[in-house]
Protein backbone atom coordinates (compact mmCIF):
# COMPACT_ATOMS: atom_id res chain seq x y z
CA UNK A 1 0.00 0.00 0.00
CA UNK A 2 2.89 2.57 1.00
CA UNK A 3 4.08 1.63 -2.55
CA UNK A 4 1.16 2.23 -4.29
CA UNK A 5 0.53 5.51 -2.22
CA UNK A 6 4.22 6.17 -3.47
CA UNK A 7 3.70 5.68 -6.98
CA UNK A 8 0.39 7.31 -7.38
CA UNK A 9 1.67 10.75 -5.99
CA UNK A 10 3.83 11.75 -9.07
CA UNK A 11 1.52 10.10 -10.97
CA UNK A 12 -1.17 12.61 -9.65
CA UNK A 13 1.19 15.48 -10.03
CA UNK A 14 1.92 14.78 -13.60
CA UNK A 15 -1.49 14.91 -14.41
CA UNK A 16 -2.18 18.38 -12.90
CA UNK A 17 0.88 19.67 -14.69
CA UNK A 18 -0.55 18.17 -18.04
CA UNK A 19 -3.98 19.80 -17.22
CA UNK A 20 -5.65 20.78 -19.43
CA UNK A 21 -4.20 18.56 -22.34
CA UNK A 22 -7.71 19.17 -24.52
CA UNK A 23 -10.71 21.23 -24.36
CA UNK A 24 -13.17 21.87 -21.34
CA UNK A 25 -16.88 21.47 -21.30
CA UNK A 26 -18.59 24.28 -19.39
CA UNK A 27 -22.24 22.85 -18.80
CA UNK A 28 -25.07 25.51 -18.13
CA UNK A 29 -28.72 24.78 -17.06
CA UNK A 30 -30.00 27.13 -18.88
CA UNK A 31 -30.50 28.27 -22.69
CA UNK A 32 -28.30 30.61 -24.60
CA UNK A 33 -29.26 34.20 -24.11
CA UNK A 34 -30.07 34.01 -20.97
CA UNK A 35 -28.13 35.67 -17.86
CA UNK A 36 -26.24 32.34 -16.53
CA UNK A 37 -25.24 32.10 -20.34
CA UNK A 38 -23.79 35.54 -20.91
CA UNK A 39 -21.76 35.08 -17.49
CA UNK A 40 -20.56 31.56 -19.05
CA UNK A 41 -19.21 33.22 -22.26
CA UNK A 42 -17.39 36.61 -21.16
CA UNK A 43 -15.30 34.32 -18.21
CA UNK A 44 -15.19 31.14 -20.67
CA UNK A 45 -13.51 33.19 -23.44
CA UNK A 46 -10.65 34.47 -21.45
CA UNK A 47 -10.49 31.30 -19.30
CA UNK A 48 -9.73 29.10 -22.17
CA UNK A 49 -6.99 31.63 -23.62
CA UNK A 50 -5.08 31.64 -19.55
CA UNK A 51 -5.82 27.36 -19.54
CA UNK A 52 -4.49 27.18 -23.16
CA UNK A 53 -7.45 25.19 -23.94
CA UNK A 54 -10.91 25.78 -25.48
CA UNK A 55 -13.76 25.82 -23.01
CA UNK A 56 -16.66 25.01 -24.53
CA UNK A 57 -20.32 26.11 -23.25
CA UNK A 58 -22.38 23.01 -22.97
CA UNK A 59 -26.80 24.18 -22.66
CA UNK A 60 -28.40 21.78 -20.64
CA UNK A 61 -31.61 23.62 -19.41
CA UNK A 62 -34.92 22.29 -18.00
CA UNK A 63 -35.90 21.07 -14.62
CA UNK A 64 -34.66 23.75 -12.75
CA UNK A 65 -30.98 23.59 -14.03
CA UNK A 66 -31.66 19.87 -12.19
CA UNK A 67 -30.49 18.42 -15.78
CA UNK A 68 -27.15 19.96 -15.97
CA UNK A 69 -26.30 19.80 -12.01
CA UNK A 70 -26.66 15.67 -12.48
CA UNK A 71 -24.87 15.21 -15.55
CA UNK A 72 -22.02 17.05 -13.90
CA UNK A 73 -22.28 15.33 -10.47
CA UNK A 74 -22.27 11.73 -12.46
CA UNK A 75 -18.93 13.07 -14.81
CA UNK A 76 -15.62 11.91 -14.42
CA UNK A 77 -13.74 13.68 -11.79
CA UNK A 78 -10.89 14.73 -13.85
CA UNK A 79 -11.15 18.92 -14.42
CA UNK A 80 -12.74 18.07 -18.40
CA UNK A 81 -16.34 18.84 -17.77
CA UNK A 82 -17.52 21.33 -15.19
CA UNK A 83 -21.10 23.44 -14.07
CA UNK A 84 -21.80 26.79 -13.81
CA UNK A 85 -23.82 26.64 -10.78
CA UNK A 86 -25.36 27.97 -8.33
CA UNK A 87 -27.26 27.88 -4.13
CA UNK A 88 -29.98 25.88 -5.11
CA UNK A 89 -27.55 22.52 -5.58
CA UNK A 90 -27.57 22.91 -2.04
CA UNK A 91 -30.93 21.28 -1.10
CA UNK A 92 -33.48 22.84 -2.74
CA UNK A 93 -32.83 21.14 -5.72
CA UNK A 94 -34.31 17.85 -4.07
CA UNK A 95 -37.17 19.74 -2.51
CA UNK A 96 -38.46 20.76 -5.67
CA UNK A 97 -37.46 17.76 -7.81
CA UNK A 98 -37.96 14.30 -7.32
CA UNK A 99 -35.65 12.66 -8.86
CA UNK A 100 -32.50 14.47 -7.88
CA UNK A 101 -30.03 12.18 -6.63
CA UNK A 102 -27.03 14.48 -6.08
CA UNK A 103 -26.07 16.87 -2.91
CA UNK A 104 -24.21 20.01 -2.93
CA UNK A 105 -22.21 18.93 -0.01
CA UNK A 106 -20.88 15.83 -1.36
CA UNK A 107 -21.58 15.98 -4.86
CA UNK A 108 -19.03 18.67 -6.23
CA UNK A 109 -16.05 20.22 -5.47
CA UNK A 110 -16.81 24.09 -5.21
CA UNK A 111 -13.88 25.96 -7.03
CA UNK A 112 -15.16 30.04 -7.56
CA UNK A 113 -17.51 32.16 -7.14
CA UNK A 114 -17.74 34.17 -10.49
CA UNK A 115 -20.51 36.68 -10.41
CA UNK A 116 -22.42 38.59 -8.13
CA UNK A 117 -25.67 40.72 -8.96
CA UNK A 118 -28.96 42.20 -7.72
CA UNK A 119 -32.03 41.07 -9.69
CA UNK A 120 -34.17 43.52 -11.55
CA UNK A 121 -38.17 43.19 -10.96
CA UNK A 122 -39.66 44.19 -14.57
CA UNK A 123 -42.96 44.48 -16.22
CA UNK A 124 -44.68 44.41 -19.24
CA UNK A 125 -44.65 48.32 -20.59
CA UNK A 126 -48.66 48.01 -21.05
CA UNK A 127 -48.68 47.21 -16.65
CA UNK A 128 -50.21 50.36 -14.74
CA UNK A 129 -48.08 49.83 -11.69
CA UNK A 130 -45.50 52.53 -12.02
CA UNK A 131 -43.99 51.71 -8.90
CA UNK A 132 -43.43 48.61 -6.77
CA UNK A 133 -45.82 50.08 -4.18
CA UNK A 134 -48.52 50.44 -7.10
CA UNK A 135 -47.62 46.45 -7.71
CA UNK A 136 -48.11 45.67 -4.51
CA UNK A 137 -51.54 46.95 -4.46
CA UNK A 138 -52.28 45.69 -7.37
CA UNK A 139 -51.59 41.93 -5.96
CA UNK A 140 -53.40 42.33 -3.08
CA UNK A 141 -56.59 43.07 -4.53
CA UNK A 142 -56.16 40.63 -6.87
CA UNK A 143 -54.49 37.80 -5.22
CA UNK A 144 -53.48 34.58 -7.15
CA UNK A 145 -54.16 36.59 -10.60
CA UNK A 146 -50.68 38.74 -11.08
CA UNK A 147 -48.35 36.08 -12.97
CA UNK A 148 -45.15 36.25 -13.16
CA UNK A 149 -42.63 34.63 -14.60
CA UNK A 150 -39.13 32.33 -14.00
CA UNK A 151 -36.37 30.54 -15.31
CA UNK A 152 -37.37 27.50 -13.53
CA UNK A 153 -38.49 26.13 -10.16
CA UNK A 154 -36.34 26.56 -7.62
CA UNK A 155 -33.47 28.75 -9.32
CA UNK A 156 -32.67 32.20 -8.42
CA UNK A 157 -35.50 33.75 -10.36
CA UNK A 158 -38.14 32.04 -8.58
CA UNK A 159 -36.76 32.34 -5.26
CA UNK A 160 -36.52 36.27 -5.62
CA UNK A 161 -40.10 36.18 -5.91
CA UNK A 162 -40.97 33.79 -3.23
CA UNK A 163 -39.14 36.35 -0.99
CA UNK A 164 -40.57 39.35 -2.53
CA UNK A 165 -44.21 37.32 -1.57
CA UNK A 166 -43.24 37.29 1.43
CA UNK A 167 -41.78 40.57 2.38
CA UNK A 168 -44.74 42.41 0.78
CA UNK A 169 -47.51 40.35 1.98
CA UNK A 170 -48.92 39.44 -1.54
CA UNK A 171 -49.64 36.18 -3.19
CA UNK A 172 -49.04 36.13 -6.86
CA UNK A 173 -49.34 33.70 -9.77
CA UNK A 174 -45.93 31.47 -10.82
CA UNK A 175 -45.64 30.27 -14.43
CA UNK A 176 -42.05 28.74 -14.67
CA UNK A 177 -39.92 28.28 -17.99
CA UNK A 178 -36.79 26.40 -19.02
CA UNK A 179 -34.52 29.60 -18.95
CA UNK A 180 -34.30 33.50 -18.94
CA UNK A 181 -34.90 34.00 -22.60
CA UNK A 182 -37.98 32.47 -22.50
CA UNK A 183 -39.24 33.54 -19.08
CA UNK A 184 -38.45 37.30 -20.40
CA UNK A 185 -40.12 36.71 -23.83
CA UNK A 186 -42.75 35.72 -21.91
CA UNK A 187 -43.21 39.18 -19.96
CA UNK A 188 -42.67 41.19 -23.50
CA UNK A 189 -45.16 39.10 -24.80
CA UNK A 190 -47.93 40.45 -21.84
CA UNK A 191 -48.25 36.16 -21.69
CA UNK A 192 -47.49 37.15 -17.95
CA UNK A 193 -47.23 40.73 -16.09
CA UNK A 194 -43.74 40.79 -14.22
CA UNK A 195 -40.63 38.82 -13.51
CA UNK A 196 -37.47 38.79 -11.30
CA UNK A 197 -34.74 38.79 -13.55
CA UNK A 198 -31.05 38.39 -14.01
CA UNK A 199 -29.82 42.17 -15.40
CA UNK A 200 -28.53 40.35 -18.57
CA UNK A 201 -31.79 39.31 -19.80
CA UNK A 202 -34.13 41.98 -18.66
CA UNK A 203 -31.80 44.61 -19.72
CA UNK A 204 -31.67 44.44 -23.54
CA UNK A 205 -35.61 44.56 -23.43
CA UNK A 206 -35.85 47.27 -21.10
CA UNK A 207 -33.67 49.45 -23.46
CA UNK A 208 -35.65 48.18 -26.28
CA UNK A 209 -38.98 49.37 -24.15
CA UNK A 210 -40.60 46.32 -23.98
CA UNK A 211 -40.08 46.22 -20.24
CA UNK A 212 -40.25 48.55 -17.30
CA UNK A 213 -37.55 48.27 -14.57
CA UNK A 214 -39.37 49.22 -11.01
CA UNK A 215 -36.75 48.35 -8.61
CA UNK A 216 -33.59 46.36 -7.99
CA UNK A 217 -33.96 43.72 -5.84
CA UNK A 218 -31.20 44.49 -2.94
CA UNK A 219 -32.18 46.53 -0.48
CA UNK A 220 -30.43 49.78 -1.29
CA UNK A 221 -29.43 51.27 -5.03
CA UNK A 222 -26.74 49.22 -6.83
CA UNK A 223 -23.77 50.95 -7.70
CA UNK A 224 -24.73 48.67 -10.99
CA UNK A 225 -27.88 50.73 -11.41
CA UNK A 226 -27.60 53.97 -9.57
CA UNK A 227 -31.14 55.54 -10.98
CA UNK A 228 -33.31 51.94 -10.11
CA UNK A 229 -34.38 52.24 -6.98
CA UNK A 230 -33.58 49.90 -4.04
CA UNK A 231 -36.41 47.76 -2.31
CA UNK A 232 -36.01 49.58 0.97
CA UNK A 233 -36.29 53.06 -0.60
CA UNK A 234 -39.14 51.63 -2.62
CA UNK A 235 -41.18 50.39 0.50
CA UNK A 236 -40.69 46.84 0.80
CA UNK A 237 -38.71 46.19 4.18
CA UNK A 238 -36.30 43.49 5.15
CA UNK A 239 -36.14 42.27 1.50
CA UNK A 240 -32.42 42.11 0.43
CA UNK A 241 -31.67 39.44 -2.44
CA UNK A 242 -28.58 38.98 -4.96
CA UNK A 243 -27.94 36.16 -7.08
CA UNK A 244 -24.38 34.59 -8.04
CA UNK A 245 -22.73 32.28 -10.33
CA UNK A 246 -20.11 30.16 -9.19
CA UNK A 247 -17.61 27.35 -11.34
CA UNK A 248 -18.22 23.37 -9.78
CA UNK A 249 -16.90 20.19 -10.60
CA UNK A 250 -17.69 16.83 -10.09
CA UNK A 251 -16.78 15.48 -6.02
CA UNK A 252 -13.24 14.33 -6.25
CA UNK A 253 -11.55 16.66 -8.36
CA UNK A 254 -7.74 16.27 -7.58
CA UNK A 255 -6.92 19.11 -5.19
CA UNK A 256 -4.18 20.31 -7.91
CA UNK A 257 -6.79 20.77 -10.89
CA UNK A 258 -9.05 22.39 -8.54
CA UNK A 259 -6.37 25.12 -7.86
CA UNK A 260 -5.37 25.36 -11.46
CA UNK A 261 -8.91 26.21 -11.64
CA UNK A 262 -8.97 28.69 -9.05
CA UNK A 263 -5.78 30.33 -9.89
CA UNK A 264 -7.31 30.88 -13.81
CA UNK A 265 -10.60 31.93 -12.89
CA UNK A 266 -9.02 34.27 -10.13
CA UNK A 267 -7.15 36.05 -13.32
CA UNK A 268 -10.11 35.92 -15.63
CA UNK A 269 -12.08 38.21 -13.19
CA UNK A 270 -9.52 40.42 -12.23
CA UNK A 271 -8.67 41.27 -15.79
CA UNK A 272 -10.36 44.90 -16.83
CA UNK A 273 -11.91 43.66 -19.89
CA UNK A 274 -13.72 41.45 -18.69
CA UNK A 275 -14.72 43.27 -15.44
CA UNK A 276 -16.09 45.60 -17.98
CA UNK A 277 -17.71 43.32 -20.01
CA UNK A 278 -19.28 41.65 -16.68
CA UNK A 279 -21.12 45.54 -15.33
CA UNK A 280 -21.53 46.42 -18.67
CA UNK A 281 -23.92 42.73 -18.65
CA UNK A 282 -25.14 44.10 -15.24
CA UNK A 283 -23.13 41.73 -13.06
CA UNK A 284 -20.36 42.15 -11.15
CA UNK A 285 -16.95 39.85 -11.37
CA UNK A 286 -16.89 38.73 -7.80
CA UNK A 287 -13.95 35.59 -7.28
CA UNK A 288 -13.21 33.81 -4.16
CA UNK A 289 -10.69 34.86 -1.95
CA UNK A 290 -9.78 30.61 -1.97
CA UNK A 291 -10.86 27.75 -2.27
CA UNK A 292 -11.90 27.57 1.21
CA UNK A 293 -13.62 30.25 1.27
CA UNK A 294 -16.06 29.79 -1.52
CA UNK A 295 -16.75 26.29 -0.33
CA UNK A 296 -17.86 27.44 3.10
CA UNK A 297 -19.39 30.63 1.59
CA UNK A 298 -21.62 28.44 -0.99
CA UNK A 299 -22.65 25.99 1.85
CA UNK A 300 -24.15 29.01 3.80
CA UNK A 301 -25.95 30.42 0.48
CA UNK A 302 -26.67 27.00 -0.05
CA UNK A 303 -28.81 27.09 3.71
CA UNK A 304 -30.42 29.95 2.97
CA UNK A 305 -32.05 28.65 -0.31
CA UNK A 306 -33.03 25.64 1.18
CA UNK A 307 -34.62 27.48 3.82
CA UNK A 308 -36.70 29.76 1.79
CA UNK A 309 -37.77 26.82 -0.67
CA UNK A 310 -38.96 24.76 2.68
CA UNK A 311 -41.00 28.01 3.74
CA UNK A 312 -42.22 28.46 0.11
CA UNK A 313 -44.59 25.62 0.53
CA UNK A 314 -42.92 24.21 -2.61
CA UNK A 315 -43.71 20.57 -3.61
CA UNK A 316 -41.65 18.09 -5.28
CA UNK A 317 -42.83 17.91 -9.33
Amino acid sequence: MAAAAWLAAPLCAVHAADYPARPITLVVGFPAGGGADTVARIVSDKLGKILGQAVIIDNKPGAGTTIASDFVARAAPDGYTLLLGSSNLYGSDKLLYKGVKYDGTRSFTPISRWSSAPMLLAVHKDVSARTVQELIAEARQNPGKLAYSSSGNGVVTHLAALSFEKAAGVNMLHVPFKGGAPSLQAVASGDVQLTFGTPPSVLPMAQGGKLRVLAVTSAQRSPLFPAIPGMSEAGVKGYDYTFWFGLFGPAGLPPEVAKKLFDASTAVLTDPEVKARMEKSGNEAAPSRSLAEFREWALAEGAKSKELTERSGATNE
